[in-house]
């Protein structure tokens, strides 16, 4: 499989360095770009058009799911995921609508692996 590019969006550091760590122990080489807000991602993607992203819901400044929607209109084929420690009803539901799975904190490496080798 080729490298993808993988953008890790979380408000915490330390969340992003695990998930960075994860996806690193299963794609060594795969280039991972990470923000700590949804501005900072939507800057990253003008940048580099990632194959898969992993958000945060609850985050300062625009939320995990706006930014999803966002993200949507400027990276249509990038697979996106909602990671957080609560998902609400109401939010999983969001989220479906609009083509975004979710992963649970704290994140699985058999999930992850899974997320992973989806195509759109």
């Amino acid at each position: 499989m080729a490298d993808k590019i993988v953008l890790v969006v979380d408000d915490s550091r330390v969340a992003r360095m695990m998930t960075r760590a994860a996806i690193a122990k299963l794609h060594p080489t795969w280039p991972v770009i990470e923000a700590a807000s949804g501005e900072e991602a939507l800057t990253a993607v003008a940048l580099d058009q990632p194959d898969y992203v992993l958000m945060d819901v609850n985050m300062p400044g625009i939320g995990g799911l706006e930014t999803a929607r966002q993200l949507r209109s400027r990276c249509p084929s990038a697979i996106i995921s909602l990671l957080t420690a609560n998902i609400q009803e109401p939010v999983r539901q969001q989220a479906e609508a609009m083509g975004v799975s979710f992963m649970s904190k704290p994140l699985k490496d058999e999930a992850l692996a899974r997320f992973l080798v989806s195509v759109p």
